[in-house]
């Protein structure tokens, strides 16, 4: 929206007017509020388990290790103090690297994540095709919304499928 349209918004009374300069995709891949049509749709962030555990570049794993487990996790999401995704530790690395490693030394850096605004649909065929058991979703600056767990994807795909089948078959 130009400067101008959301000044006019402003004086025509609405109190939360933005000027977002990045644009529709740009907002839609940091998660912020969703409009329309399809905005009912699940999306990857509706979905994705926000509870996943994290870890700092200077921990040790040992210490780590023990976190994930007692979370019931069997991986954690190496992040700094502002919540960007900086690396992962999958059970591979978790198991592998002796208590005392840091976890920088150990971790998987540079992790592909996909942005909240991606629907479910394309996040389990995409996750189902490349065999990943789960994935980071993080917004377009990098801070992590949560670990998308592709069984999630499947389950609220199907569900989707069934619900517009219904749909489809009582129009």
């Amino acid at each position: 929206m130009s400067p101008r349209a959301a000044w006019r918004l402003e004086s025509l009374g609405f109190t939360e007017v933005y000027d977002y300069v990045a644009g529709k995709q740009d907002w839609l891949a940091a998660g912020l509020p969703r409009e329309g049509e399809i905005a009912g749709l699940p999306r990857a962030a509706d979905i994705a388990r926000s509870d996943v555990p994290t870890c700092r570049l200077d921990e040790r794993v040992g210490k780590v290790r023990e976190r994930v487990h007692e979370a019931g996790w069997e991986e954690c999401v190496v992040v700094n103090d502002e919540r960007i995704v900086l690396g992962l530790l999958r059970a591979e690395e978790l198991g592998e690297a002796r208590d005392d490693e840091v976890v920088e030394d150990v971790m998987r850096p540079g992790p592909s994540t996909f942005r909240p605004h991606v629907h479910v649909e394309e996040m389990a065929r995409f996750m189902s095709r490349h065999d990943l058991d789960s994935s980071p979703v993080t917004t377009s600056d990098g801070v992590l919304v949560g670990m998308l767990l592709r069984k999630d994807a499947e389950a609220a795909a199907h569900r989707l499928h069934q619900q517009f089948g219904a749909e489809h078959e009582q129009g």
